[in-house]
């Protein structure tokens, strides 16, 4: 099971790969003075703000238990992931469509397009390398499952955002240089209005969806359910359990807290019963680390 480790690991790429995209625009911008790779340039540095977003709560979600968060700061992560996803859609997404509707009511020629040809077709390199390094950890945690799957099943917001943000980057930036090329060759400028609407089209879509798997974590989602029913079968095999009752989790950040209840072989004392219940759940946290809080509820029947 990745962890925050290997999360970290895709947000370093995405955050050099913008870097150096955003570096590449504004210079782009000083030579053809032009206002719209200017905009492209601030889109860019925004890029790397939510980056720094995510870092900063994979940061907070490690602060441990303490009076006012008794069971840790792992949700932290959510929030901040969160505020990313917001920022994707508006910042990223609304303000596109915003200068794709100007460019259609008022289009203009592109000038000293190869400029612009040439630092998409950059971009386009840097992102597909930060794709490949999130798609690197993606495989790790996603196993058998399908792309689609691990997106509604994973529990590691930060992963998942990273993931949209790099498909949707890479994506745009094909449109971007489909439209700025089909601008050339038509001599139409309204070409480059559609390549920006649908780029803003894009970044709302994946947004939307990125924000939707995000709530569900900070509401209180359960564990991932394929890692959830390793356990349950662990604990029905264990020789201290007769019947498992039920299982509930919460995932909270890299951590998970368990709640079971189930019926336990029948003890000549309680102290013995005790002493059961505290081998299985150091059993459990020795073969799923992610537990961090355990709490086993009993049922014995007694003659």
């Amino acid at each position: 099971m990745a962890g925050s480790g290997d999360s970290k690991r895709a947000i370093l790429f995405a955050l050099g790969a913008n870097f150096s995209i955003a570096v590449a625009k504004g210079i782009a911008a000083s030579v053809t003075g032009s206002t719209a790779m200017l905009a492209e340039t601030v889109h860019s540095v925004a890029d790397c703000g939510n980056q720094l977003l995510l870092l900063l709560g994979l940061k907070q979600s490690k602060e441990g238990p303490s009076e006012r968060y008794q069971l840790g700061s792992g949700k932290a992560v959510y929030f901040w992931s969160f505020l990313v996803a917001v920022m994707l859609f508006t910042v990223g997404g609304i303000y596109s469509l915003y200068e794709g509707f100007h460019k259609l009511s008022n289009p203009e020629p592109l000038n000293q397009w190869w400029w612009a040809a040439g630092v998409l077709v950059f971009a386009i390199i840097a992102e597909a390398i930060s794709m490949k390094a999130c798609m690197t950890e993606v495989n790790k945690s996603r196993g058998n499952r399908t792309i689609w799957q691990w997106f509604r099943e994973s529990r590691q917001a930060e992963l998942i955002v990273i993931f949209g943000e790099d498909l949707a980057a890479l994506l745009g930036l094909i449109f971007a240089l489909f439209a700025v090329l089909m601008s050339v060759f038509t001599g139409n400028p309204v070409w480059d209005a559609i390549g920006t609407l649908m780029i803003g089209a894009l970044l709302i879509l994946v947004a939307v969806f990125v924000a939707r798997e995000v709530k569900e974590m900070l509401i209180g989602q359960s564990m991932d359910p394929a890692r959830q029913a390793m356990i349950q079968e662990f604990l029905a095999n264990h020789p201290n359990v007769e019947k498992i009752i039920s299982i509930k989790t919460m995932q909270m950040g890299d951590e998970v807290l368990l709640s079971v209840q189930a019926h336990m072989h029948d003890t000549d004392t309680t102290a013995q019963l005790v002493e059961n219940i505290n081998a299985l759940e150091k059993a459990v946290k020795q073969n799923f680390p992610e537990v961090r809080w355990s709490f086993f509820e009993a049922e014995v029947d007694r003659a």
